[in-house]
């Protein structure tokens, strides 16, 4: 199914919704699969369900919003949803999602907490089989055994650092959600310290604990997730960079290729592909 935002195709969403979520209830097998299209710039509103979700965008990117933060998911990368977690869904370009919803406690040790992994080729191939099985139809021996496999390949995925906590801390949390409003690279530890009303020392160690990254690093990854929306809205890159505060478009590209591993140029052409 695809999703746009034409008025007429807004109801038909509700309801594709609601029968999505009544299905995912109402299942009885451990594992089921979804596969969805959805238009660049589609927003999915908060939502939950029961089941967990293994996220994967065959292509395009997916930024997920929680009450705790934001999640990035690329290509070639999937995120763990827990049960009865509210989160949102934004398209970073054209996207083909392919979703694994998981009955809880299906198997011991799954994550629980969100979590963005790296697919390694042999879970990408589960996906892909699971995926070609009709949804209504009954699972043969074949399909049963992928699902299976796919359910304990889960376990073994790379984790990758592509979250952006929120504090649970107020006075942190004003300040992160204030700059998430106009980042800039150029705020330094000191100013954000007095505006918490905190020693350097202090609020360098509360930060480290409320994010488990540093603010150097959380403010790289604030500046990132603020730049790939307009990336894939074809802005110019130097547009971009001196909007975030960056003195060139080099010093951008430097902090984009660091976090991402591709220059922006590079990441731009992977929301196509």
């Amino acid at each position: 199914m695809v999703i746009n935002r034409s008025r007429s195709s807004r109801q038909q969403k509700k309801t594709e919704i609601e029968e999505r979520r009544d299905w995912l209830e109402t299942a009885g097998a451990d594992v089921i699969t979804l596969a969805t299209d959805y238009s660049a710039g589609v927003h999915v509103a908060l939502h939950r369900h029961s089941r967990a979700q293994l996220l994967y965008p065959l292509s395009g990117v997916v930024m997920v919003s929680t009450e705790g933060g934001r999640w990035m998911v690329p290509p070639e990368h999937a995120i763990w949803l827990p049960p009865d977690v509210d989160h949102a869904l934004d398209m970073l370009g054209d996207v083909q999602m392919h979703s694994i919803y998981v009955l809880r406690g299906a198997i011991d040790g799954l994550p629980e907490g969100l979590r963005v992994f790296s697919v390694t080729s042999l879970m990408r191939s589960l996906i892909i089989e699971a995926m070609a099985h009709p949804r209504d139809d009954p699972p043969t021996a074949r399909t049963s055994l992928i699902l299976d496999l796919l359910l304990h390949e889960i376990l073994t995925l790379p984790e990758q650092p592509l979250a952006l906590p929120i504090p649970a801390d107020r006075r942190l949390s004003e300040l992160c959600r204030r700059f998430l409003e106009a980042p800039s690279p150029h705020d330094t530890i000191d100013e954000w310290a007095r505006s918490a009303g905190m020693s350097r020392r202090s609020f360098t160690r509360a930060f480290h604990r409320e994010t488990g990254l540093s603010l150097s690093i959380w403010r790289q990854q604030a500046c990132l997730f603020a730049a790939l929306p307009r990336l894939a809205d074809g802005q110019p890159i130097t547009t971009i960079a001196l909007d975030l505060g960056y003195e060139s478009m080099a010093a951008f590209s430097t902090m984009f290729r660091r976090m991402t591993g591709l220059p922006p140029r590079a990441w731009r052409s992977k929301l196509s592909c």
